[in-house]
């Protein structure tokens, strides 16, 4: 527990402001958090509509130690907090033009039979790619996950040193090449390629170091959460007031307030300090909040451009227009009556030609890709309560170009056009593809997601669905910092900032803020009680 408690207000309620309020809370601090919107969660929502309940946002749940070690650090488990749902398989994929989908099971063992199965030989080069992705993953969880790069540690550990040459030549090389020089058989190339995407980025723009994606899936399994993601926000939060946490929903933070700081040979370049957050709850009503903290958990984009006037920004709107979205999505929410034996829990349906597909996304002029590669989820394959008995709960995410002009969704057709064209084209490809030629028919809810929604909903910097891509400009040290260099005592969490995109990251960047307000320049986790 800290010597001297601060007053901190949190901005945004999504994973990374509530983990962050529960550690700073937990650490001894006075904490108010304040969310735009009526309940927390951010992008792992949920929503209902006839006896369907569906999440929003997250739905693979990797990295099962981080989260094992946040609840740690509050004096819990995870086993204690949530059910979890070890999945087999762990996901099934579906190729353009190839007849049989293949199932990637919950194990290694099974895994490297498959992929000699698809590839003769492939069985002893999988074992050297995991071997090597493992030794990656474990260098990134101990020296880059969980540092803020404020200590000559974090590049100059004996592990590190000892594998630099390996670890410059997985930064600089590309993942789809690193994969390419290993495996000839396309479907495995792009089993392996996929997880760039779950970063915000395509096979050919992602460094080779994230080949370490591969060990989780592959290797350490899929789980889910009983009850759904939505159990995580809901733990959270009852976690985050159980320390005394006070949370504001329906206010929404429209300026970080401010006092002049005598300049001082340390702080020479800082010529303010945060003071509060001023907020307006939904009547309109207009209050500020003291703080010695502010954490900006919300859209880091939002939170600099207009929380902030210019001369305060350490990421001003010239920073963005040279940095790189990751892609925007079109999520579609089904209910459909019966069974649907034919789909996974997970399921990726991938197009032939998918540097195509991947080019209509980041490359410019952008446009939306058809056919697109896309992702199933159907949580009632696992959960009874997503759906009424009999029926099955779906949730499709087809990528699609970060453009907020594309438009909003809506429930029962009632979105964008384009948005339920890609809708439709993403429904007729799945019943296609998987063989249930009557899935259009059998819908009985549909509700659909666009880029203007995570706008509206998220203030998400250019309409996208994840948060900055993870190239090598903006990943590590060399993504946006969780500091400001304007403004003492503000900082920032959540996939915007270190260490990236995805639930565990989103976990890992509150403890790196809690290191920060601890002065702690420590590299990896820290000490659990």
């Amino acid at each position: 527990m800290t010597a001297t408690a601060r007053r901190i207000v949190v901005i945004g309620g999504g994973i990374a402001g509530l983990a962050s309020a529960a550690l700073l809370a937990a650490d001894g601090h006075e904490v108010d958090l304040v969310e735009k919107n009526d309940r927390p969660g951010g992008r792992a929502g949920s929503w209902e509509h006839n006896g369907f309940r569906f999440d929003t946002g997250p739905s693979w749940w990797l990295m099962p130690e981080v989260f094992d070690h946040f609840f740690e650090l509050l004096g819990t488990s995870t086993d204690e907090q949530i059910d979890l749902l070890r999945l087999e398989p762990g996901y099934r994929v579906f190729f353009e033009g190839v007849a049989d989908s293949v199932d990637v099971a919950g194990d290694e063992a099974r895994n490297r039979e498959l992929f000699e199965s698809l590839e003769p030989g492939a069985g002893a080069a999988f074992d050297d790619y995991l071997a090597s992705a493992r030794s990656a993953y474990d260098i990134a969880v101990q020296r880059f996950l969980y540092t803020n790069f404020d200590s000559v540690d974090a590049f100059a550990g004996r592990r590190v040193l000892a594998n630099a040459r390996q670890l410059v030549g997985l930064l600089t090389a590309k993942l789809d090449a690193h994969i390419a020089s290993r495996f000839r058989d396309n479907r495995i190339r792009q089993i392996l390629g996929y997880p760039a995407v779950f970063l915000g980025a395509s096979p050919d723009r992602a460094p080779a170091m994230y080949h370490l994606m591969s060990w989780l899936d592959l290797a350490d399994g899929v789980r889910y959460p009983d009850g759904g993601f939505v159990r995580l926000p809901e733990v959270l939060e009852k976690l985050a007031v159980e320390n005394g946490v006070r949370i504001h929903t329906g206010t929404a933070a429209t300026t970080i307030l401010t006092e002049p700081r005598q300049p001082t040979r340390r702080w020479s370049s800082r010529r303010d300090r945060v003071s509060g957050v001023r907020t307006r709850d939904s009547t309109g009503v207009e209050c500020d909040l003291p703080a010695d903290l502010v954490i900006g958990a919300a859209d880091l984009h939002h939170i600099e451009t207009t929380m902030l006037p210019p001369h305060q920004q350490t990421f001003p709107q010239k920073w963005w227009d040279k940095a790189t979205s990751g892609p925007g999505a079109v999520l579609v929410f089904l209910g459909v009556r019966g069974r649907l034996p034919e789909l996974a829990h997970h399921s990726l349906f991938f197009t032939s030609d998918w540097g195509t597909n991947f080019d209509a996304i980041f490359e410019s002029p952008t446009r939306v890709p058809d056919p697109a590669s896309l992702y199933v989820c159907r949580p009632s394959a696992s959960d009874d309560s997503v759906a009424p008995d009999g029926d099955e709960n779906l949730f499709l995410l087809v990528p699609i170009p970060a453009d907020p002009s594309l438009g909003s969704g809506g429930v029962d057709g009632a979105g964008a056009p384009v948005i339920e064209q890609i809708a439709d084209r993403a429904i007729e490809l799945v019943a296609d593809w998987a063989s249930i030629p009557d899935l259009a028919e059998r819908i009985v809810v549909r509700r659909t997601m666009g880029p203007g929604d995570f706008v509206a909903d998220l203030n998400s910097w250019s309409g996208g669905a994840l948060g900055p891509a993870h190239t090598l400009r903006q990943s590590a040290f060399l993504r946006a910092g969780n500091t400001s260099r304007k403004v003492e005592g503000l900082y920032y969490a959540g996939s915007s900032t270190t260490p990236g995109i995805g639930l565990p990251m989103c976990l890992i960047s509150a403890e790196l803020v809690l290191k920060r307000v601890r002065g702690d320049r420590s590299v990896g986790p820290l000490p659990t009680r």
